[in-house]
């Protein structure tokens, strides 16, 4: 399961997309979001871009609890051409049969001092995995006849793969997952302990219906729809956005880290997998590794921004070398930006000498194995890593505005001009996007 390292390492050609080509988001974009990167890039090209929504539950009402399309109201918030077909995955909220137990029912009112041995009937689990599995095909196969629709003859199309999380809506979760993610001391959950047991088991099945199976019903029920848009013409591709670690710059190499404990690893795996076997089928598509950002969704993951420091040596080093004038004033302008946030006292050698220390220490480099990826964590590498990331917030003049910020916004700039370009000829079914490659993408004064 998952690939062999083959992180990109120069820019693709420009891609020979064209004004009315389409790029298709299945999944809903939110703000902050990786996906943005790339509907900006489609946009500045003059692609169509389809839009598409998750749906949402009500909270109240006969209705409770039930999928649904979104309302007027709703769409009025929308940018066309917009499908109205909720895509929402999983089945932590789907009964097991009529009136049946949801998986999320097993564990309703575990304290947090019990949730480790709490219990679920995973016979009934299973039949609710089946039955989300068969609503969200369903539910695809309507989008596919919709979407045919919006598809020009002749048109190059992105399928541009959004779907990521599963995190299960059930109360217990989210402070199990603060102490596993943030706990020091006495505090700290090993995440061993939380995905051994049945409550991690479930999350992680449904983390890999809602990130890797959703990319494998895309493409299955897409097919005729491909050979239509390429009998007519055109051509189509698969994208989809993965994380499997990241080289970054470390005394003067970039090489391959990660974050530990990364709970959606195995899922991120079949994604890698899904993509595989699609190529080997003679289908483009690509999986595109990517470096972490800070985004809405990423605030519990407190230590996923290390390993955004290390761009700012790569940004200097490329500072360096002969460029082009718009590049120059690009990297310029990210560094000044992000050395304002800095204290007078603090410099971007001392945050790479920090950094280097840290990703090298024997501790560090043991959480960091790329053939035992995804490890579990141990509380000695928790705590020296939330340390890092307490050190590293507090040579900011605020904390609540960091260069991390500055940073990943840079990065999902950089890392939608990359896979715009790359996605058209689609040559590996997995690329690793570092921070070399991205910081080449900013250098040409290129990027959005």
């Amino acid at each position: 399961m998952g690939s062999k390292l083959s992180p990109m390492k120069e820019l693709p050609p420009k891609s020979k997309y064209k004004k009315g080509d389409v790029l298709v988001v299945f999944g809903e974009l939110f703000a902050r979001g990786y996906a943005n990167g790339i509907v900006d890039e489609a946009e500045r090209a003059g692609l169509t871009v389809i839009r598409s929504t998750v749906g949402r539950r009500d909270t109240s009402g006969d209705h409770a609890g039930q999928l649904r399309a979104l309302n007027a109201d709703e769409i009025k918030l929308q940018k066309t051409p917009f499908i109205n077909i909720p895509l929402e995955a999983g089945f932590d909220l789907e009964p097991a049969f009529d009136g049946g137990p949801t998986p999320n029912s097993f564990f309703e009112g575990v304290k947090l001092s019990e949730w480790s041995d709490a219990k679920a009937d995973f016979k009934s689990i299973e039949a609710s995995r089946q039955k989300g599995q068969s609503r969200f095909r369903n539910s695809v196969k309507s989008y596919i006849k919709e979407l045919k629709q919006h598809i020009p003859k002749g048109a190059n199309v992105i399928f541009c793969h959004t779907m990521a999380g599963g995190v299960p809506r059930t109360k217990i979760i989210m402070p199990v997952m603060n102490r596993v993610f943030k706990g020091t001391g006495d505090r700290h959950v090993a995440s061993k302990t939380l995905f051994e047991s049945d409550l991690g088991r479930f999350a992680l099945m449904n983390f890999e219906d809602v990130t890797s199976e959703t990319f494998r019903v895309l493409i299955e029920e897409s097919e005729s729809l491909t050979k239509q848009i390429e009998a007519d013409g055109g051509s189509a591709r698969y994208i989809a956005y993965g994380y499997h670690g990241t080289e970054v710059l470390v005394g003067g190499e970039f090489k391959w880290q990660t974050y530990t404990p990364y709970f959606q690893g195995w899922a991120k795996m079949k994604l890698e997998d899904v993509a595989t076997s699609a190529h080997a089928k003679k289908i483009k598509v690509t999986v595109y590794n990517c470096p972490e950002i800070l985004t809405n969704s990423s605030s519990i993951f407190l230590g996923v921004e290390v390993s955004l420091y290390p761009l700012l040596g790569a940004l200097e080093r490329k500072l360096q070398t002969t460029l082009p004038e718009s590049g120059k004033s690009r990297l310029k302008s990210i560094l000044s930006a992000c050395k304002e946030r800095l204290k007078p006292e603090c410099s971007v050698a001392d945050i790479m000498s920090f950094t280097e220390n840290y990703i090298e220490s024997d501790l560090i480099k043991n959480h960091s194995l790329f053939n035992e990826w995804p490890q579990n964590n141990s509380k000695e590498q928790m705590e020296t890593m939330l340390g890092a990331s307490e050190h590293l917030f507090s040579q900011h003049r605020d904390e609540k505005n960091p260069i991390t910020s500055v940073l990943s916004e840079e990065v999902f700039r950089a890392t939608g001009y990359v896979m715009f370009h790359d996605s058209f000829l689609c040559e590996k079914p997995v690329q690793w996007l570092g921070h070399d490659v991205l910081t080449d993408a900013l250098a040409t004064g290129n990027t959005l």
